[in-house]
């Protein structure tokens, strides 16, 4: 996107983008117990899998809308998709939405806000290992592995039980977030290959778009509906609309006008964010802070920063 030379220079302030990286992370750890208390707005049981998927295309959908026009605004132009970008973002939407968040909606009704918000902070992780392995996209140097072991210790500390070394762990619970994570790595390197070309505010809102009408049909298809409207309901699902929407659009911008590291250091807060907030606003307070999950968070937060520090900018 196009701005001012000033604007753009204040951009690149490491007070600003540290405000700015961290209210995306804000935003982003907020969505973990507020799709929680959407279901309850909307009277959404955890069994009733085709609610939560209408549930999730609608607010996917709401996202995309909010995203193009607000990349339309800051471009002073219709972001429209050129023809041949129309398969790319197919792909993208399959990957980043459609299959992404099938998987964390229907996982996040079977586990808490805590346990969703430390498997979704490992996503960067997950991210290192499909660009470095499967693609060659860069070199998965020794800090990568030890930053990328450290996430996976966080998981797996993250699953144990309270009363020992057993697991607590279920494959439509914990098992389909883990798989929302790998599903949001594939889309990560996708987006990264195709935005050379292409503007990622284009390609991430029309994949939105996408993706969230496509999710909203199949939770249709499967039953579901939303029947409970309330205006304390229409207002969450609004908001976890925005959320994605500004989060998104506000972390390309600083992607824009600064390094990657200099910006993606910060990532290591959302999961943060995410168990916090979620104790905060679903009262798992105790569970937030038990020893495990402590640790779990101290693991997956250290090995994103393993990842992500560079000693010099790049």
């Amino acid at each position: 996107m196009n701005i001012g030379r000033r604007a753009a220079g204040t951009l690149t302030r490491p007070a600003v983008v540290a405000v700015l990286a961290l209210i995306c992370c804000g935003l982003w750890g907020s969505a973990f117990p507020c799709i929680k208390i959407g279901y309850r707005l909307f009277q959404i049981p955890a069994e009733d899998a085709g609610a939560q998927i209408v549930f999730a295309g609608c607010r996917f959908f709401l996202a995309g809308i909010l995203a193009l026009l607000l990349g339309s605004l800051l471009e002073k132009r219709i972001l429209l998709p050129p023809k041949a970008a129309a398969g790319k973002i197919v792909k993208l939407s399959m990957m980043q939405t459609v299959f992404q968040y099938l998987f964390f909606y229907l996982g996040l009704a079977h586990t808490t806000g805590v346990k969703g918000a430390i498997i979704v902070g490992s996503n960067s992780l997950v991210t290192i290992l499909i660009a470095a392995c499967l693609f060659r996209q860069e070199q998965l140097t020794g800090r990568k592995l030890a930053g990328c072991l450290a996430g996976l210790a966080g998981v797996v500390a993250a699953n144990l039980a309270q009363g020992g070394l057993s697991f607590s762990f279920t494959f439509n619970g914990e098992g389909f977030v883990f798989l929302s994570v790998i599903s949001y790595g594939f889309s990560s390197v996708f987006l990264k290959k195709y935005s050379r070309d292409y503007d990622p505010v284009l390609l991430s809102g029309w994949q939105f778009v996408l993706g969230g009408g496509i999710l909203a049909l199949m939770g249709a298809l499967m039953g579901g509906r939303l029947e409970y409207l309330t205006w304390q309901g229409i207002l969450m699902l609004l908001y976890l609309g925005f959320l994605s929407a500004v989060a998104y659009s506000l972390w390309g911008i600083l992607l824009k006008y600064n390094p990657v590291s200099k910006v993606a250091i910060y990532g290591f807060s959302n999961p943060v964010m995410g168990v916090f907030l979620s104790a905060l606003l679903l009262g798992e307070g105790g569970q937030a802070f038990c020893l495990q999950n402590v640790i779990a968070l101290c693991l997956v937060s250290g090995g994103i920063f393993l990842v992500n520090y560079r000693s010099k900018p790049v």
